[in-house]
């Protein structure tokens, strides 16, 4: 099922969403200071393509380097992508085979607004800090 979800998230808004996020990057890599935020929105991009069987974990140990970051984002590029997100959740949620498409949207907004100190991993395997008893046998 989360192939089936997966490509027709990519075909009806996933690749657009995933190209504002490389834009994003670019621009990104461009200005040099923010280097990391493009690497940053690469993440986040293929995360885009691909949400089903993926989700976001918060990374141990981000401090106040990436509050600092954050709130540079969020200026820069965060809300306009969010918006994007938001526009595209209320265009899909319009059918009923797109409401799971417009929840992955919804999904995508928290990491677009703030995506230093995040990790995306798959859904089956917890995150690769996390302690033995959180892994399953």
């Amino acid at each position: 099922m989360r192939l089936i979800l997966n490509v027709i998230w990519l075909v009806f808004g996933g690749l657009w969403l995933a190209l504002g996020y490389v834009l994003a990057a670019v621009i990104c890599f461009l200005l040099i200071v923010t280097i990391p935020f493009g690497f940053a929105s690469l993440r986040i991009a293929s995360y885009a393509l691909w949400p089903f069987g993926r989700t976001i974990v918060d990374r141990p140990g981000a401090g106040s380097g990436a509050l600092i970051g954050n709130v540079i984002w969020l200026l820069l590029c965060g809300i306009w992508l969010a918006i994007g997100h938001l526009v595209s959740a209320v265009a899909m949620a319009a059918t009923i085979v797109g409401i799971p498409l417009a929840l992955a949207n919804l999904k995508l907004i928290p990491v677009s607004l703030v995506p230093l100190g995040k990790e995306i991993v798959p859904v089956h395997r917890p995150a690769p800090w996390a302690p033995p008893s959180a892994t399953r046998n």
